[in-house]
């Protein structure tokens, strides 16, 4: 057995000041696919108004009915909402309960109760912290302070905050008004709509232990309350069933509050109606439709308008229109569903939460708006491939797995940058590093599936292909969790390793499997009984324990490979299997979860193990280190939340010591292999972040609750420390970065995609102080010459007068000179040519030219000190093209750029003589010895007019106009640098016509420009000199555009 290593030397306890970190970003790439939500609400009255609060990723609004979402909570510490409300006398008042009440085997808790006053806004805590998991709430019809909340209280042990609890002043204070004991709390509470003094309550005793769940017990039942909830009566008999009871669902008509409808899970459950306000009650529908899945279902809503129209829902959704004698059923988007709210003044409009999302009908349910616009996705690992770019994979809860690109070659991630690679909702996704194409998925039961995505066949692999559905772990051959690990060994591609109570091998792709280990858990029978209970089994294997939860392996040293179990054993061999020895210490506590090792990639015996104990009713995180295979573990939780379990921790593979964690409540950074930990959250969501990868230089996270995120250019978190910290200015070296491709603007953030990541080179750099002075940056090519300036204090155009008319964003670029960490992406294109202000172009604009793959210098000048860098481009691999061809392609791009340029200078060179003309006109209006000089001045006008519409097109206004107006030499110019830069190849060979023939036009009014200068306007200032005005000045040639 391992032991702690109280011995060994102390690490010191290294962190950095969080203005370090600032400047990075994580991006969302999605799936926009809807993940887990159970409470909903609306504004009555309102068809475009809606809330879901989704159970790990907070609370979310729409004022277009659904056909958008934007996050409400994401700058909060909300994070897994269980219940809320909209005060129906004031729709500002919206009440957040937080932690799911639909108490699975992977839930997230929440700290009590909040409220906004200005729609979800701003939001504030209002208590009841240690609720943890809030079912319901409602809120008083005339009274928006009075508000009463069904608590469930801890779903993994006893507690006295949970029950019924009430607030008559908007949450400030609290009274418990309903309480049966520290095991049994509330899981749903209604007013009668016709009498908001009558409340009816359901209680429910149920929990979860690591190896158990519990639905039922003595504390069950329904309750009636008609003084406010100041006292309650147990409604017992009279038509209800007797015996232990489970889980209630129930719901008062608001047609007639003498109709009310329970759904009740008992040896007699299923749908009850009584007709006289609850003192007696008929049996109406014992269907199982209704009653399966009590624990995590039983949910009825009574329609607000017609006494008869009730409806359940469960794994799908049900209407009954005959006092719940009959149903029909609603197609809904996604099954498993949780929360309908229904307006109370148009009964046809609602919205419906469910495992897939939310989603509003306008016509009872005949129709629903997508729920493909909600990146609220519960991902449980993640891996990636060796495409370029790679793939992201992972598995989602009650949906599929997933294959998404993390940059996508259009604007945007969307629906076709991924989709499904076979396995199930659960599990380990693992891309074969040989051949992308072929992907490995695991799901419950055991399943684990070979996809190959060159033909769309998907094989079952499973080790053992029995179906074990509804039969105790005890009964089995083989026991695999529900997320059953998957591992392809890094140091033989060939070898794939799956976790049960064991872990087994193949070479062959899964055609045979062989287990090099015998039973490594605990195998402890009494834990591996039916699951559920004492009224309704639910055995998926979600419900097995006594596995092997996760696998690593050195890539260090062939042969160690460690195993974790979920009954708290790590285990470790050195031969492969062979041997394996039990190094676990007795610090990680009988029956924790070993969520994940690292086996660290820079040394043979290093391992770090995530520790969770959540399922002990213990928050609090644990994580170890070992350096010798497991004889000693060292703690590593300094600087972690008390109260943010641990689900992954994992090392860089390029700077060793350095570790991420994924808790409960967010990810975390140590520079000092596990010493001190501080938050990496920056710009990411609070949710929970359950595994996580390193690729490339990026960091990846699954999270549970919010998608797939990348944190893009960890480059400089390898490279800072104390000592560049103390420096006044610091220029991290860049990672080399890639040619791809893609659009150089933004999308509005209420478009329902994953973003793509910078394209070009990071530069990133650490200012102690914010400074007085400019921040300058050039960039210089191999041969010494600035092919780029930017400045801190001048921002580059931004975007055109057309593209702001589509609304397309594209800012300026300025060099950011904030203190702390700074990031600009440099494009990898050289100085852009003169743009005229305000000229609309058709197809093309003045952009500067992309530079061919090399070695730059990077100089950054801040407080009076230059810093140098080295910058490497590499052309995409997925392209074949040669440096030589890439060069003559640069070669022709710039001189259109520079001939763009140079039109574009002389347009603005006439334009400034033109304003100057009229000044000259408007000083001498009324003149009558003037006329020589403004009739010469007229003439001029003419003859510059007739120039710069061969040039550009001056009747251009708008996005459009160039349809009537059509384009000059300028813009066919840009428009031409387009189609040479179009692709990564050679120029064509008509581009090269094509430019001489622009040339030759652009030439010829440049000429004629120059003999405007030299004729015209030196008659019109030697006849002005003559009169003693103020002479015109001459155009200056400017140099806007650098030698490349």
């Amino acid at each position: 057995m391992g032991s702690l290593g109280a011995g060994q030397k102390t690490v010191h306890a290294q962190t950095l000041d969080d203005k370090a970190l600032k400047g990075m970003k994580w991006r969302q790439i999605g799936p926009f696919r809807g993940g887990r939500a159970l409470a909903v609400a609306g504004v009555a009255g309102d068809p475009g108004t809606y809330y879901f609060g989704a159970v790990a990723g907070g609370v979310w609004k729409t004022e277009n009915g659904g056909l958008t979402w934007m996050p409400m909570t994401d700058k909060t510490g909300i994070m897994s909402i269980g219940a809320m409300a909209v005060a129906p006398s004031d729709p500002n008042v919206v009440y957040v309960g937080t932690g799911e009440s639909c108490i699975r085997g992977n839930i997230s808790y929440g700290d009590g109760m909040y409220k906004s006053v200005d729609g979800g806004k701003t939001w504030s805590h209002i208590r009841l912290e240690d609720t943890q998991h809030i079912a319901k709430i409602v809120v008083h019809p005339q009274n928006p302070d009075i508000v009463y909340v069904a608590a469930l209280g801890h779903a993994y042990g006893p507690n006295e905050m949970r029950g019924v609890f009430r607030s008559n002043d908007g949450g400030k204070t609290w009274s418990k008004v309903l309480f049966k004991d520290n095991k049994t709390g509330a899981i749903d509470l209604v007013f009668d709509p016709n009498n908001p003094h009558i409340l009816f309550a359901a209680l429910w005793e149920a929990q979860r232990t690591p190896w158990s769940l519990t639905s039922g017990g003595p504390g069950s039942g329904l309750y009636r309350s008609g003084d406010d909830g100041a006292t309650w009566k147990r409604l017992e008999g009279h038509g209800l069933p007797s015996g232990v009871l489970g889980r209630i669902g129930v719901s008062v008509s608001g047609a007639d509050g003498t109709r009310v409808y329970a759904i009740i899970e008992a040896e007699k459950g299923g749908i009850y109606r009584s007709d006289d306000g609850g003192e007696n009650w008929k049996l109406i529908n014992p269907d199982h439709r209704f009653t399966q899945r009590s624990w995590y279902f039983h949910h009825i809503f009574a329609d607000p308008k017609s006494t008869d129209t009730v409806y359940v829902l469960n794994t799908g959704v049900s209407r009954s229109t005959d006092g719940g004698k009959s149903f029909e059923a609603i197609r809904a988007p996604h099954g498993d569903n949780h929360g309908l709210w229904i307006d109370p003044t148009h009964p046809q409009w609602m919205i419906l939460s469910n495992d897939g999302g939310a989603t509003v009908s306008h016509d009872a349910g005949k129709s629903w708006t997508t729920e493909a616009n909600q990146p609220t996705a519960q991902f449980y690992h993640v891996a990636a491939d060796n495409s370029v770019p790679y793939k992201v994979y992972g598995a989602q809860q009650d949906n599929s797995t997933v294959a998404i690109a993390s940059r996508s070659d259009s604007f945007a991630i969307d629906r076709p940058d991924w989709y499904d690679v076979g396995g199930g909702e659960s599990g380990y996704v693992v891309p074969d590093p040989r051949n992308p194409q072929v992907v490995y998925a695991g799901s419950y039961d055991g399943l684990i599936t070979r996809f190959d995505k060159s033909n769309g066949q998907e094989q079952d692999i499973s080790s053992w292909p029995l179906n074990p559905m509804g039969a105790g772990a005890a009964e089995l051959k083989h026991r695999f969790q529900w997320t059953a690990p998957i591992l392809v060994s890094p140091n033989d591609p060939s070898v794939l390793y799956h976790g049960g109570e064991a872990v087994f091998k193949t070479t062959d792709g899964g055609m045979s499997w062989t287990a090099i280990s015998g039973d490594l858990t605990r195998n402890d029978k009494s834990k591996q009984q039916s699951s559920g209970g004492p009224v309704t089994q639910d055995n998926t294997s979600v419900e097995y324990y006594d596995t092997v939860f996760t696998i690593a392996e050195s890539p260090v040293e062939k042969g160690v490979i460690w195993a974790g179990t979920d009954d708290g054993l790590v285990q470790v061999t050195r031969d492969g299997g062979q041997h394996w020895t039990n190094v676990t210490s007795k610090e990680f506590g009988e029956w924790s979860l070993v969520s994940l090792i690292d086996a660290s990639p820079h040394a043979a015996g290093t391992a770090y193990v995530a520790i969770d104990r959540h399922k002990h009713d213990d928050y609090k995180p644990y994580a170890f280190k070992t350096t010798d295979y497991g004889k000693t573990w060292n703690k590593i939780t300094a600087g972690l939340p008390e109260n943010g379990y641990v689900h992954a921790v994992k090392e860089d593979p390029k700077r060793k010591g350095m570790l991420f964690a994924g808790t409960e409540n967010g990810i975390y950074v140590s520079f000092d292999d596990g010493g001190r930990w501080q938050s990496l959250k920056l710009n990411l969501p609070t949710t929970p972040i359950h595994d996580l990868t390193v690729k490339n230089d990026d960091l990846i996270a699954a999270t549970h609750g919010r998608a797939f995120w990348i944190l893009d250019g960890i480059s400089p978190l390898r490279q800072m420390n104390a000592t560049t910290m103390s420096e006044d200015a610091h220029l991290y070296q860049p990672a080399t970065a890639t040619r791809y491709r893609g659009p150089g603007f933004s999308l509005p953030a209420t478009v329902p995609v994953g973003a793509n990541p910078p394209s070009g080179v990071i530069i990133d750099y650490f200012l102690k102080t914010k400074p007085k002075d400019a921040v300058d940056l050039e960039i210089l090519d191999a041969q010494g010459k600035v092919v780029r300036k930017l400045s801190s204090k001048k921002a580059a155009e931004g975007a055109s007068p057309e593209e702001e008319e589509f609304g397309i964003s594209r800012p300026g670029e300025k060099l950011p000179a904030e203190e702390g960490l700074n990031r600009f992406v440099w494009d990898m294109r050289g100085e852009a040519a003169a743009r005229v202000p305000g000229a609309v172009n058709w197809g093309g604009r003045a952009s500067g030219v992309l530079l061919v793959p090399g070695t730059y210098q990077i100089k950054l000048t801040a407080g009076g000190k230059s810093l140098t860098a080295s910058a490497e481009i590499q052309k995409d691999p997925r392209v074949n093209v040669s440096q030589a061809d890439l060069e003559k392609q640069y070669e022709l791009a710039t001189r259109i750029r520079d001939r763009v340029g140079r039109g574009n200078e002389a347009v603005n060179q006439m334009r400034s003589v033109r304003e100057q003309l009229d000044g000259l006109k408007k000083r001498l209006s009324g003149d009558a010895g003037a006329t020589a000089v403004l009739d010469s001045a007229e003439a001029l006008r003419k003859k510059i007019d007739a120039v710069e519409e061969k040039i550009i097109q001056p009747k251009s206004k708008s996005g459009e106009d160039p349809l009537n107006y059509p384009i000059q030499v300028t813009n066919q110019l840009m428009d031409l640098q387009d189609t040479v830069e179009s692709a990564d190849t050679v120029p064509t060979a008509q581009s090269y016509v094509v430019f001489d023939e622009l040339n030759g036009r652009l030439e010829t009014q440049l000429t004629a420009w120059r003999e405007v200068q030299a004729k015209d306007l030196m008659a019109l200032n030697d006849l002005i000199r003559k009169n003693n005005i103020e002479a015109i000045a001459p155009a200056r040639e400017k140099t806007k555009v650098a030698a490349e």
